[in-house]
């Protein structure tokens, strides 16, 4: 929780914007060193402060759970999907969200798109804190495949939704979530954020609005307006249209005369995964999201704010869970922050507003999708517990830890433990914060996954 004594923040509320892309890798993006054109993007960092050590969670939904609470998913339940019959998935309703925050701050608030951090009553952005949401789907873009099965009809499934609702009233489905209508998501997406910034501009309402792009998550299928566009594949068609719609957004806060008093975040859920054949890029660093390895856990992330938040580039460690506490704090709302539960996330608003040299932040612990640990990074030195080499392979356990240090071998390559032990030093900072950790989580249990909790 943050120090109430520090400095006090300007006065005022400013909006907040936070923009989520899907499963876009460290190299997708032109200021990260991508070849695909991001004219849109690379002007957002450019304007803003870039990281180059920003460090997401092993997949989608434990992400979202973490940006959106400020804790690590393994404590929330959400490190792992329970299985048909063992409850449902994603964040209980006790769990206090970002839209929760902002609404009881006076915020209008709003969610379009992807959720993926629960699909029943209870689970979802109306019930989380979140005045309306529009064009969602409650999953994840796979669903749009489901109906081309042959067998798909005989399944008993029912046809996936896209779906809109407004706080206290049963969510309704727009349409059919299917190869037809998924390509146009994300324009529909932008739209309802774009009428969103409008309305409460108009009317002088601070808000807080969470969009979930859908793009670049299979299946990978352009809008027909980007179909060769970028002078590359499909892949990077699907990039130029995710930076056109980021653009538009950007847009409708200058047109509003708000964006001086807006804070904008974009981000990846996840780095690039192996295996999906239209391309995707996590730059120098080995593996894919969910491997345990640097190109699992960094993502490309940077935050803007005119005036307040010096232009830059910055290779401090920060991960999912600081949002939480850091818009709290940067909004003057950080009494609001739970104090009946672990909050993992760091405050790093002071860091963005330069008032100190570093994030606060100096370790990541990793989890995989079967919530056991995968990694640990400690500012440079890397330790590696598992790893998988794709998407939806096996698991693997080394007889020994590897250890890297990331900035002599930033691809992964040279494990320590082989060169006479000379890394074997690391595990004493790792084992200290594993220890931290454990200690917390033995004090406040972690909610099991499709389990209730109404709290401790």
């Amino acid at each position: 929780m943050s120090d109430l004594s520090e400095p006090a923040r300007p006065a005022g509320h400013p909006n907040v914007v936070f923009l989520v892309a899907d499963n876009i890798g460290w190299g997708d993006i032109g200021c990260y060193g991508g070849t695909a054109p991001t004219p849109r993007i690379d002007q957002l960092a450019a304007e803003g402060l870039r990281f180059k050590n920003y460090n997401t969670e092993a997949q989608c939904t434990p992400t979202r759970a973490a940006l959106l609470t400020g804790r690590l998913p393994i404590r929330t339940g959400n490190c792992s999907i329970p299985l048909p019959g063992q409850g449902d998935y994603g964040l209980v309703q006790w769990e206090y969200t970002l839209g929760n925050l902002f609404s009881d701050a006076g915020y209008a608030t709003a969610a379009y798109g992807k959720w993926h951090v629960g699909e029943t009553a209870g689970r979802l952005p109306t019930d989380q804190g979140f005045d309306e949401w529009r064009y969602g789907i409650k999953n994840t873009s796979d669903e749009a495949l489901y109906t081309q099965h042959p067998l798909f009809a005989e399944s008993g499934f029912e046809i996936p939704q896209i779906w809109e609702g407004v706080a206290g009233s049963e969510l309704t489905p727009v349409s059919d979530f299917t190869t037809e209508t998924r390509p146009y998501l994300d324009e529909n997406i932008t739209n309802a954020t774009v009428e969103f910034i409008e309305r409460n501009a108009a009317t002088g309402t601070p808000f807080f609005t969470y969009v979930g792009f859908t793009q670049i998550h299979p299946p990978v299928l352009n809008h027909p307006d980007f179909t060769g566009k970028s002078g590359g594949g499909v892949y990077s068609d699907t990039l130029a249209e995710l930076d056109f719609r980021t653009g538009q957004i950007l847009d409708a806060l200058e047109r509003a005369g708000v964006a001086e008093n807006t804070i904008v975040v974009w981000t990846s859920d996840n780095p690039a995964a192996r295996g999906i054949p239209a391309g995707g890029s996590n730059g120098p660093w080995r593996g894919h999201f969910g491997s345990g390895f640097e190109g699992g856990m960094r993502a490309p992330g940077m935050v803007r704010w005119p005036g307040r938040i010096a232009p830059g580039i910055t290779d401090e460690i920060v991960t999912a869970v600081e949002w939480f506490p850091t818009l709290a704090n940067l909004i003057n709302e950080s009494a609001r922050i739970p104090a009946d539960r672990p909050i993992d996330g760091v405050d790093t608003s002071a860091f963005l507003l330069g008032e100190q040299p570093t994030s606060g932040r100096d370790h990541v612990i990793y989890y995989g999708s079967d919530a056991e640990l995968m990694s640990v990074k400690w500012r440079t030195m890397k330790v590696v517990f598992r790893y998988t080499e794709s998407t939806s392979g096996p698991f693997i356990k080394p007889q020994w830890p590897f250890i890297f240090d990331l900035i002599d071998d930033p691809s992964e390559e040279w494990d320590l433990v082989q060169k006479q032990l000379q890394g074997a030093w690391v595990i004493a900072p790792i084992a200290r914060r594993l220890g931290a950790l454990a200690h917390s989580m033995a004090e406040y249990p972690n909610i099991e996954p499709g389990r209730e909790f109404t709290g401790y």
